[in-house]
C-alpha cells in the first residue's frame, strides 16, 4: 500500500512563477464512491487510476495504476459525468522539497492552490512566502469536492 502524506496551501501571490521547473495539463474525473475516492487522471499521453482511502490527519492510503490514454477517456465519459475538473500542474523547488502549484480552469478559474507531499507528518519543511493560509484539513479544497457537479438553486 501506498501512503500519501499531504499538506494544502491556498496561493498568495504569482512570485512561484519564476521558480517553475515544469508544468503539464491535466484533467481528472472522480467516480463515485462513499468509501474511497476513485481518480481517473490524464496528463499529457499518461493516464493513471487511483484509489484514496480516508484520511487520517494529512495521510491517507493511495493505490495508483497506470492505464490505457483510452480507457482513461472512456472511464471518464462512462462514470465521471460532470464530476471533472481541469488545471494546470507547476513543479516548483523549494528548499530541497518539490511542491505542485495548481491553477485551476473552467468553474474554478482563479483558485491556486499549492501542495506537498511529506515523507512523515511531522517531517519539517519550508514554507515558501507565495503560500498562504493552510486548507490541509478543509474539505472544500479537496479535488475530489471541487469536482462535484455544482447545484443550481432557484
Amino acid at each position: 500500500m501506498g501512503i500519501e502524506i499531504e499538506r494544502k496551501f491556498l496561493v498568495k501571490d504569482d512570485s512561484w512563477r519564476a521558480a517553475v521547473s515544469r508544468s503539464m495539463p491535466m484533467r481528472q474525473g472522480y467516480i463515485r464512491s462513499p468509501d474511497v475516492t476513485i481518480r481517473v487522471r490524464i496528463k499529457g499521453a499518461d493516464a493513471i487510476l487511483t484509489f484514496k482511502g480516508a484520511t487520517t490527519g494529512v495521510t491517507r492510503g493511495e493505490w495508483q495504476w497506470p492505464i490505457p490514454l483510452q480507457d482513461a477517456n472512456e472511464l471518464m465519459e462512462a462514470f465521471c459525468g460532470e464530476r471533472i475538473i481541469e488545471k494546470v500542474r507547476h513543479h516548483v523547488e523549494v528548499a530541497g522539497h518539490v511542491w505542485v502549484v495548481d491553477v485551476f480552469e473552467g468553474p474554478h478559474e482563479g483558485l491556486v492552490l499549492a501542495e506537498i507531499e511529506l515523507e512523515s507528518e511531522d517531517e519539517d519543511f519550508v514554507k515558501p512566502s507565495w503560500a498562504g493560509a493552510e486548507v490541509s484539513h478543509d474539505a472544500r479544497y479537496y479535488n475530489s469536492n471541487l469536482a462535484a457537479p455544482r447545484s443550481t438553486s432557484a
